[in-house]
């Protein structure tokens, strides 16, 4: 839907700029009809879903996106759990492939959105002040929250997920548009399997092991 309303946009701009510009100015209307274009592309390709072989692991828990992971530590969990966990946090880029996935199997058991400023996505508080969506998948006796935050460009948070919904591992559940960040809460003695400033792809990479 939104790249159709971007193609019209575009096209009715185009079609007024050489319509009243052209041929008089013509470098100026072949300049902005550049530009829409070039526009367009990056809209294109930042909603994209690249074919890819998923990972599908029971005892792993999957990155819910692509993105460079900017965060690896121990903190209380102020929203949910009330208590100390391991956070991962993957910073996504206006470039990156923007779809989440689920990182687990499992039932919804919490969803909640939060409004908020918008800091940039790597800032320290973006966790707790930025805008938010929350959601807990509970898998046997294991909970984890996903978190999907916006960024400084990124102001609109899409989340299909429902409390008391089944979920599978590597699904879409959502996005965030132009750059963003997800932040993972694990259960404290979770196996790391990243590092910080590794790259990772959702639905592929395994960003812990349960």
């Amino acid at each position: 839907m939104t790249i159709a309303m971007c193609a019209v946009f575009f096209g009715i701009i185009d079609l007024a700029v050489f319509y009243f510009l052209y041929p008089n100015f013509a470098s100026i209307s072949w300049l902005i009809f550049l530009a829409t274009l070039v526009v367009f592309l990056f809209i294109v390709s930042f909603f994209r879903i690249p074919n890819r072989v998923y990972t599908i692991n029971e005892n792993a828990v999957v990155s819910p996106c692509d993105g460079k992971v900017v965060v690896i530590e121990e903190t209380v969990d102020p929203e949910y759990f009330k208590e100390k966990r391991l956070q991962i946090s993957i910073f996504m880029s206006p470039a990156n492939v923007h779809v989440n996935r689920n990182p687990i199997s499992g039932q919804v058991v919490y969803n909640q959105y939060h409004k908020g400023k918008y800091l940039v996505a790597w800032h320290p508080k973006s966790s707790t002040e930025n805008e938010r969506h929350s959601v807990v998948i509970r898998k046997g006796d294991t909970e984890i929250l996903v978190k999907q935050i916006a960024g400084a460009l990124a102001k609109r948070i899409v989340n299909y997920l429902q409390v008391g919904q089944s979920v599978a591992q590597t699904e879409e559940f959502g996005f965030i548009k132009f750059g963003s960040r997800v932040d993972l809460i694990l259960p404290i003695g979770t196996k790391v399997d990243v590092s910080l400033n590794q790259l990772v792809k959702g639905g592929v990479s395994i960003i812990a092991t349960l």
